[in-house]
C-alpha cells in the first residue's frame, strides 16, 4: 500500500511476469508420432485442440532460429514441426516443446481407436508427401477421386453397360462423392503466418 498525492491510500497493483501468460494452467498431453532427421510430428490431446492454443505454440516454435516451418492441422492435433538435421536441433525443439508446457506420452482420441489413428496419421503423412512432392499442386484428396473417375471410364470403354461386375456409373458416383466430401473439410489454416516459408 502506497499513498498517492491526495492522502488516500492506494493498492500498488500485482506485477505479473511475462513467463506466466506464456505457461499454461495444466501441462499439454502430446505424443511423438513420427520422428526423423529434420522433421517432427505430433499429436496434441483432443482437450488442447483449440485454434489459440495451437497458435501460441507455433508461434513459439516460429521464433526458434533452428525451426524451418510449422504446419498444424486443428482438426487432427497435428503439428509437424521442420528443422535443421542434426541432434541438437532436436535437443532445442523438444527443449522448446518441455517449456511450452508438453508432456509426452501415449495419447488416445477419444473418438478414434488407436488403430484408426495410426492408419489416420499415415494418410496425413502420405498426403503431406504428395504435396511436398508436387509443390501444393495436387494431394490425396485431388488424386483419389481422379483415380476413381479414370477407372469408371475404363469400366465403361472396355465393359460397356455390363451390370456384372462394377459398373461405370458406381465408381463415377464414387469419384464425385469422395471428391465433393474431402474438399467439404477444408484445411484448417491459423491466421498470422501459421509457418515460414
Amino acid at each position: 500500500m502506497f499513498t498517492n498525492s491526495h492522502g488516500n491510500v492506494a493498492i500498488m497493483p500485482q506485477v505479473v511476469e511475462p513467463a506466466a501468460l506464456n505457461t499454461p494452467s495444466r501441462p499439454i498431453s502430446t505424443k511423438i508420432v513420427s520422428n526423423t532427421p529434420g522433421r517432427l510430428r505430433l499429436r496434441i490431446a483432443p482437450s488442447h485442440r483449440q485454434a489459440g492454443e495451437i497458435q501460441r505454440i507455433v508461434k513459439i516454435l516460429d521464433t526458434q532460429p533452428n525451426v524451418s516451418q510449422v504446419t498444424t492441422n486443428i482438426q487432427n492435433g497435428s503439428i509437424v514441426i521442420h528443422h535443421d538435421r542434426n541432434q541438437e536441433s532436436w535437443e532445442n525443439v523438444v527443449a522448446t516443446l518441455k517449456d511450452i508446457g508438453m508432456i509426452f506420452a501415449d495419447i488416445t482420441d477419444e473418438s478414434h481407436s488407436d488403430a484408426a489413428a495410426t492408419v489416420a496419421n499415415a494418410v496425413y503423412d502420405l498426403n503431406d508427401r504428395v504435396e511436398q512432392a508436387t509443390n501444393n499442386v495436387v494431394d490425396l484428396r485431388f488424386i483419389f477421386p481422379l483415380a476413381l473417375g479414370c477407372l469408371s471410364v475404363r469400366q465403361l470403354l472396355v465393359k460397356g453397360l455390363q451390370l456384372e461386375i462394377i459398373p461405370w456409373y458406381v465408381l463415377a458416383w464414387y469419384a464425385f462423392d469422395s471428391f465433393i466430401k474431402l474438399h467439404g473439410v477444408s484445411k484448417p489454416q491459423l491466421s498470422g503466418g501459421a509457418g515460414k516459408s
